[in-house]
């Protein structure tokens, strides 16, 4: 990677991750009151686990919009790929903004369903400009599938 990359490299981290903040804002003051009062499935993890593994999550992203992007937003298949990564990153935010800002799991669980198959659809067309790329993403869609069980499982436990 050039010096010259850095800060290319930096800001899409800081995208990612400014992203997760949005999302955060509707998630924290939700968690004490709303979701404590929930019922939760067996495989809930402890919430102390989510911060890190989002964070990570967003970091890994930002790392594989870069290699994307470091290509040239010249190229048409650059810049498809990095509008469905910015749908996804919306489907991404809107999903805290619905489950925990509006405490509607079933509206989440749409949300979800679409954010899974969008981060498919940004693996797909990443791996095609960047393997790596779409390997940084191989976490996420797991996470947002195991995301996913657990959003179905709030909601038809309530």
């Amino acid at each position: 990677m050039a010096t010259s990359e850095i800060p290319l490299l930096v800001l899409a981290i800081i995208i990612c991750e400014l992203a997760g903040g949005a999302g955060a804002l509707f998630t924290l003051s939700a968690i004490p009151g709303w979701y404590a009062g929930l019922i939760k499935p067996a495989l809930n993890p402890p919430n102390w686990i989510f911060g890190p593994v989002w964070t990570t999550l967003y970091f890994l992203m930002g790392i594989a919009a870069f290699l994307v992007w470091r290509k040239g937003l010249s190229q048409k298949d650059v810049r498809t790929a990095l509008i469905i990564f910015g749908i996804q990153l919306l489907l991404n935010v809107a999903w805290s903004v619905i489950f925990f800002g509006a405490h509607n799991p079933a509206g989440a669980f749409a949300d979800i369903v679409l954010l899974w198959l969008a981060i498919l659809a940004t693996i797909i067309t990443f791996y095609k400009i960047s393997p790596a790329a779409a390997y940084l993403l191989l976490p996420y869609i797991l996470w947002v599938s195991f995301a996913g069980y657990l959003n179905y499982a709030v909601w038809t436990l309530n």
